[in-house]
């Protein structure tokens, strides 16, 4: 244990999620290098796709927060482990199977990586459904949107 002297005269420090999608985004990007972006090489585009889905999924989350108990009905302390490992979790999927393991990523995603932390049995159905809209196969496609008022979708530079 830590002398209760050193705790209270030291400097606290603390990491906040920025408030905003854009925010969130920016931030999680912003930790991104070009040769992340570019470490899976079988299959490039679908990384990329899903790399972005998967940064925008903890946004949302985040956001939801902001609603009391109507966005979730206990506060949990999601953080930036829980993107790096399903980004990393991902990459591995990605690069040992042929074909995409959707119910593997969506499972490993939300219901270890993130769904962990969850406790509440309708937090962990409504975290689900999220999930559900940002990593699917229609995510894939050229016209795909996160949103029905589509101002939420992916970027084109991402299709490279």
């Amino acid at each position: 244990y830590f002398p209760v002297s050193i705790l209270q005269n030291g400097v606290k420090l603390t990491n906040e999620p920025p408030h905003g999608i854009k925010s969130n985004l920016m931030r999680t990007y912003n930790d991104f290098s070009q040769e992340k972006l570019d470490s899976c090489t079988t299959t490039p585009e679908a990384w990329r796709i899903l790399l972005f889905s998967l940064s925008f999924f903890p946004s949302i989350v985040q956001e939801r927060r902001q609603f009391g108990p109507l966005g979730w009905t206990i506060i949990y302390e999601f953080n930036d482990s829980d993107l790096e490992t399903s980004m990393n979790m991902l990459k591995i999927m990605l690069e040992s199977q042929s074909e995409i393991p959707w119910d593997a990523i969506t499972y490993v995603t939300g219901e270890i990586n993130y769904g962990g932390r969850v406790t509440d049995y309708w937090d962990r159905r409504c975290l689900m459904n999220i999930l559900a809209i940002y990593c699917n196969e229609s995510a894939l496609e050229d016209d795909y949107k996160f949103s029905s008022s589509g101002k939420y979708y992916i970027l084109s530079l991402i299709h490279i």
